[in-house]
């Protein structure tokens, strides 16, 4: 079994198993070496975090298909874990490019992948209902179950926030042969209960958001992912120490993770 078989063999049994799991959302070396080091299990890319990182805004290509694949397979190599990889909307508007991607995170290693049905267009930034199906049966027929895909619609982090429109997507997506669905953004639990129930027995992923561990796998969701929080998370840490060093107190502005910490974690 090649490593990238042996990858995606793990991360899909951890979407069979009983109950939700956390797939916290990394994006550099360190943080998906930390993340490991706390006992998660599977690390997701997040494509906006990368954009961040660069100096970039999210969306919109910001990020392209080698930088996105790069990052996910820094982040495997530095945890040892199955990477998801944030894969935006497969990096063009047609079904061949979804293809595309697909083969290029096989090709890469990675566990998982997720495409989302937005366009890339910020006047009109979701596919049409046809297009989009289309673009993920072309994913999920390269995926030909080597790879997980999941499949995301992205009405609610786009201003449309049609609850009907979204369970349609999924439920199509489902049918069309992705492995798990995802609605970034949905509102309420009695929300999140709606698309569980719509596309069961298949896995749902939610953001973080509303509830807690115990209520969303009781709700029936199977993987629960971060986005880029974790990343503005440091980044609190990083305000917090630059205000007690501009109010002069130096001590506050000291880290808990030390220098050998670190390089203990790199070592191997």
């Amino acid at each position: 079994m090649s490593a990238q078989a042996e990858r995606y063999e793990r991360f899909r049994a951890l979407h069979e198993r009983p109950g939700a799991f956390i797939m916290p959302n990394a994006w550099d070396a360190l943080s998906a070496a930390l993340l490991a080091r706390e006992g998660f299990e599977a690390l997701g890319s997040t494509s906006a975090a990368i954009a961040f990182a660069l100096g970039r805004q999210d969306g919109a290509h910001a990020v392209s298909r080698a930088e996105a694949i790069d990052n996910a397979v820094l982040l495997g190599a530095a945890s040892g874990l199955p990477i998801n990889g944030d894969l935006e909307d497969g990096f063009g508007p047609d079904p061949d490019d979804c293809v595309a991607t697909v083969e290029a995170a096989i090709a890469a290693g990675l566990a998982g992948l997720g495409i989302e049905d937005t366009t890339a267009n910020r006047a009109n930034p979701i596919h049409g209902f046809d297009t989009a199906v289309a673009r993920i049966a072309a994913a999920a027929k390269a995926a030909n179950g080597r790879i997980l895909l999941t499949a995301r619609a992205d009405n609610f982090i786009n201003g449309r926030p049609d609850l009907d429109d979204t369970i349609r997507r999924l439920t199509a997506f489902a049918e069309a042969g992705a492995d798990v669905l995802y609605a970034p953004g949905l509102p309420s639990l009695e929300a999140i209960e709606a698309v569980v129930r719509a596309v069961a027995p298949k896995p749902v992923n939610v953001l973080i958001g509303p509830g807690d561990l115990a209520t969303l796998s009781a709700l029936g969701v199977k993987r629960i992912s971060m986005g880029g929080a974790l990343q503005r998370r440091a980044y609190d840490g990083l305000i917090d120490a630059a205000q007690a060093l501009q109010a002069g107190n130096m001590a506050d502005a000291g880290a808990r993770l030390g220098h050998g910490e670190v390089m203990a974690l790199f070592a191997k």
